[in-house]
């Protein structure tokens, strides 16, 4: 319980449609148990509450909580766990709290009875929005961007550190909302694409300032890591490419990535196949697609549809549909025959740069497909720089995965230095912003639509179907990177002690260290 414990509803005249949202509330807080008090005022207080409004609690058996219309103050909005306006605040108001604007309630004296059902809609929408518990504390814009920010700052240790930093804070210590509905909120995300940690500072945002608390709360997450992979971006180019001694470095740290990816597989595939031998087909099918250079967009579709069938005992069509795809691939797989791995000269040095249109649909497409964790990128934004595109070489793509795992940000954000490989600072500024709007828009467009969506059972079925086959994609890509980065004994022995590292270790700090020793490792070494 937050200790800002009052309710404040504000309208015009202080004298009606807050009086009755306050009676209202404190009815229903009495009703559930809730340690909350409602007071209403108004911004030009009359000087009479409205004779509709007394008159239509009197008949509802309530009684105005004011007496007379008070006047709001500046003390009512510091103290207030939720300010809730019918009205626009003077200008002298509108910066010291966040508030919430319900515009559509219709004048008490026109109609009690209208007003009256609407309001108590809305209250009832209020408490169950906020599991029962709407004391999230009211603050102003900059101090909840200034919040998230620092979660940005001390956001290390990748998705697990990040997820348990937000929850320690936020709801054991200020008990935004309860537990139970952090596990809820949090399976939606973790069935979704997009980094988890990023899409949970947008909920929180969206709960204590709506669309634009939402919007500063995922910006300040983010912007730490996106402008120090910015400025590390910078130096690769200025410096990092020409220099002997970043050269030792990188080389160093490329195996040290492959390792990173193979322990992601590896944890990933765990959490997303378990023992079911659909989901373990379904990512054996993706991972043959992507070996052989299909497009990708059919194993993704056809996994969910394939599991989705199943689920719904329709096992004969899934297999059906399964067997289709083989065939599909059998057939693509001889008309293309002598594609590899990685497509000629994929190793070789770019030949064009990028557009900053090719940029955005590539971050774009990549946000949308990243089930399972922000590793699950790493084959879409590989396939659109280093194969398709060629505006960057794989020792390149690999040099920025290294230089993520040494930041306090998503790993997803290593999309800041492909996109300025590829085209400088606007394409740097483009591929971030289009692989973190998703992120930001299953929140701010609906979040409760969402998690009525992932209820339906064989909606998260086609989820499940389609991260499996996520999960063959990104090790199809491993082996790519494999075959490029771990050549040599030194190579091989740097990808052995990271990934025994990675695996024996449950630090916060082991990415970044593994990352940093293996660089010292090449400059001493390599």
């Amino acid at each position: 319980m937050n200790q800002n414990s009052t309710i404040v509803f504000v309208c015009e005249h202080g004298a009606a449609k807050s009086i009755v949202a306050a009676a209202y509330f404190n009815r229903l807080a009495a009703e559930t148990g809730l340690q909350l008090r409602a007071v209403a005022r108004g911004t030009h207080p009359d000087e009479a509450l409205s004779p509709q409004a007394v008159e239509g609690l009197k008949a509802d058996g309530l009684a105005p909580g004011e007496s007379i219309p008070q006047k709001l103050m500046i003390a009512d909005l510091e103290s207030a766990a939720r300010v809730i306006t019918f009205c626009d605040l003077p200008l002298e108001y509108q910066n010291k709290t966040v508030t919430e604007r319900w515009d559509e309630v219709p004048p008490v004296s026109e109609n009690y009875e209208q007003a009256r059902d609407l309001i108590v809609a809305k209250l009832n929408r209020l408490l169950a929005r906020s599991d029962a518990d709407p004391t999230i504390p009211q603050q102003t814009y900059p101090r909840l961007f200034l919040r998230f920010l620092r979660f940005g700052f001390l956001a290390w240790g990748g998705p697990v550190a990040q997820i348990a930093m937000v929850r320690q804070e936020l709801v054991e210590e200020e008990k935004w909302i309860s537990r139970e509905k952090f596990n809820r909120v949090l399976s939606v995300y973790q069935a979704l694409p997009g980094p988890e940690a990023h899409e949970l500072c947008v909920y929180f945002g969206m709960l204590a300032g709506g669309r634009p608390g939402a919007l500063l709360a995922g910006l300040g997450f983010m912007l730490p890591g996106f402008l120090l992979m910015l400025a590390l971006s910078w130096l690769y180019i200025s410096y990092g490419i020409t220099s002997p001694l970043f050269q030792s470095v990188f080389l160093g740290m490329q195996p040290a990535v492959a390792a990173l990816i193979v322990r992601a597989v590896h944890r990933i595939g765990g959490h997303a196949l378990h023992a079911d031998k659909w989901l373990w087909g379904i990512a054996l099918l993706a991972g043959l697609a992507q070996l052989l250079g299909a497009n990708f967009l059919v194993a993704l579709l056809a996994g969910g549809l394939i599991y989705a069938l199943v689920q719904q005992k329709h096992k004969g069509l899934g297999l059906i549909v399964g067997l289709g795809v083989l065939a599909y691939l059998a057939y693509f797989g001889l008309t293309e025959f002598g594609v590899t791995i990685s497509s000629p000269g994929a190793t070789s040095a770019p030949t064009r740069a990028a557009s900053l249109l090719t940029l955005f649909w590539s971050g774009l497409k990549s946000g949308l497909l990243t089930f399972g964790g922000a590793y699950t990128v790493i084959p879409f934004l590989q396939r659109d720089a280093v194969e398709v595109g060629r505006w960057m070489t794989d020792a390149q793509f690999l040099d920025g995965l290294a230089l993520s795992g040494l930041l306090p940000a998503p790993l997803i954000i290593f999309s800041t230095f492909v996109g300025y490989i590829g085209g400088g600072l606007p394409g740097a500024v483009i591929i971030t912003v289009a692989i973190f709007a998703p992120a930001f828009a299953f929140t701010m467009i609906g979040h409760d639509y969402l998690e009525r969506l992932v209820d339906n059972r064989s909606a998260h079925a086609f989820l499940d179907g389609v991260t499996a086959g996520v999960v063959g994609l990104i090790s199809a890509t491993a082996l790519g990177i494999l075959s490029a980065a771990v050549v040599g004994l030194h190579a091989w022995i740097i990808f052995s002690l990271a990934l025994i590292a990675l695996i024996v270790s449950k630090s916060k700090w082991t990415v970044a260290a593994v990352v940093a020793a293996a660089g010292l490792y090449g400059m001493i070494f390599l």
